[in-house]
């Protein structure tokens, strides 16, 4: 009886003891389990994160081809530059505070075109304001925005480039823009600069410094600007790039003059912003910039005026013709297109609407009148060319929107020019002239 019960003893116990190793056992495979899902998941969710963090990125193709990617998919950018002052007002009209609302209106047309993108030249003084017109574009209108900045190209009585509290002082306002509305939803990108280049030019809004001055060579002091203010903008980019891993960051240049420089001192850039005024062909443009500056173009200001200086009147067809010959170069250019250098993503046409304090900014009086005196000369815009003494660039006339003397609900009617219908029916059914009708797909 003894022997019996410790063998059942010793039976238990073993069970017992089993049961234990089998119960480790267990706990220690749920825990490798558990360990390795929450290592997937925390993998899963990295993988996730850096997708997400690229909303916006430009994609450079096997055949070196370029094109810009919005949430996963090809965007071409079918845009215009933004700036709706009403009539009687100038450059210091604040329209962000306007209680009419002009974006939802512009807005409402915009889609109605099939404008996808607007460029803002500057943010306004109201950051919740300017996120308003951010994200009331975006989500009534699927608007986005490419926001810019000056760079303190206008300051009084020029822009300092070379002078480290000045750059300071603008790199600080460049950086607080992208900290302010780089999580909008509607931000497409940003561009730094304008036609700045051509301040190391002297030509407009002249700078210099000490060592600039005592040189006596005019290349060499054309090629110290040019290095500073590039390599300046470089800088700023690769701390937006800090701040906002989401969205492409543009050097704003007029023509391509100073793209030789920006090559070896402004990299750090995602694109080039061109500012184009050609007529109806950009010539060798997409070529010459990526033999010169290798990077994705953005026509970042381009179009024509619709008033023929000649014939003193208004002329549609001149502006439509112009601009449909110019969005048949961009589509000749973007990626993967045999006839062009694949090196586009688009472009804003300049402008959205008429703007008559353009020709006497600083004469109020004129403000309320449409003036037809033209303020430059440019034989590309063959049409009016034999006016006077050649001017025939009519600064107040390029909307491709006029506005109206009757007044509709607190803003200026807005009248649709024959340019706006043409353009419509291009980006519906983009067929290039060189491709004796085949459709762009």
């Amino acid at each position: 009886m003894l022997i019996i019960t410790r063998k059942a003893l010793h039976s238990t116990w073993m069970r017992s003891s089993l049961n234990n190793k089998k119960r480790i056992l267990f706990t220690a495979t749920g825990c490798r389990r558990f360990l390795l899902a929450a290592c997937s998941f925390l993998f899963l969710f990295i993988l996730s994160a850096c997708g997400a963090r690229q909303d916006v990125y430009i994609q450079k193709l096997k055949n070196k081809h370029y094109r810009l990617i919005v949430k996963g998919s090809p965007y071409i950018v079918k845009g215009v530059c933004y700036n709706p002052i009403p009539t009687g007002y100038n450059h210091e009209y604040d329209w962000w505070s306007d209680k009419a609302r002009p974006w939802l209106v512009d807005g409402k047309l915009m889609k109605a075109m099939g404008i996808n993108t607007i460029r803002l030249y500057q943010a306004g003084e109201d950051p919740q304001k300017v996120k308003q017109v951010i994200s009331d574009l975006y989500q009534f209108y699927g608007i986005r925005t490419i926001m810019g900045d000056w760079l303190g190209f206008w300051e009084y009585p020029c822009p300092f480039y070379g002078d480290a509290q000045f750059q300071d002082k603008v790199k600080k306002n460049a950086l607080d823009m992208v900290r302010l509305y780089k999580d909008e939803p509607g931000i497409l990108g940003w561009i730094l600069g304008n036609e700045n280049n051509f301040s190391c030019l002297g030509q407009v809004n002249p700078w210099s410094t000490d060592d600039i001055d005592n040189e006596p060579d005019p290349q060499k002091r054309k090629m110290l600007r040019s290095k500073i203010y590039y390599s300046f903008v470089n800088d700023i980019s690769k701390e937006v790039h800090k701040i906002d891993m989401n969205h492409p960051v543009g050097l704003g240049n007029g023509e391509l003059i100073g793209l030789e420089f920006a090559n070896q001192f402004c990299q750090d850039v995602d694109f080039v912003a061109c500012i184009i005024y050609r007529g109806k062909s950009f010539g060798n443009l997409f070529r010459s910039v990526r033999m010169t500056f290798d990077k994705p173009v953005l026509l970042a200001e381009f179009g024509a005026d619709c008033y023929d200086a000649y014939l003193k009147k208004e002329d549609q067809d001149m502006q439509a013709f112009f601009l449909q010959l110019q969005w048949n170069q961009i589509y000749e250019n973007l990626a993967n297109s045999k006839a062009g250098a694949g090196n586009c993503i688009g472009g804003t046409m300049f402008e959205w609407t008429d703007e008559w304090w353009k020709h006497f900014p600083d004469n109020p009086e004129t403000w309320k009148v449409h003036d037809t005196e033209s303020g430059w000369s440019n034989g590309s815009y063959y049409f009016d060319i034999r006016a006077k003494a050649n001017m025939n660039m009519n600064e107040e006339w390029f909307g491709i929107v006029a506005l109206g003397d009757q007044m509709e609900n607190g803003l200026n009617k807005r009248i649709p020019r024959k340019a706006y219908y043409v353009i419509r029916e291009f980006w519906k059914h983009p067929v290039l002239k060189k491709t004796r009708g085949r459709k762009l797909h």
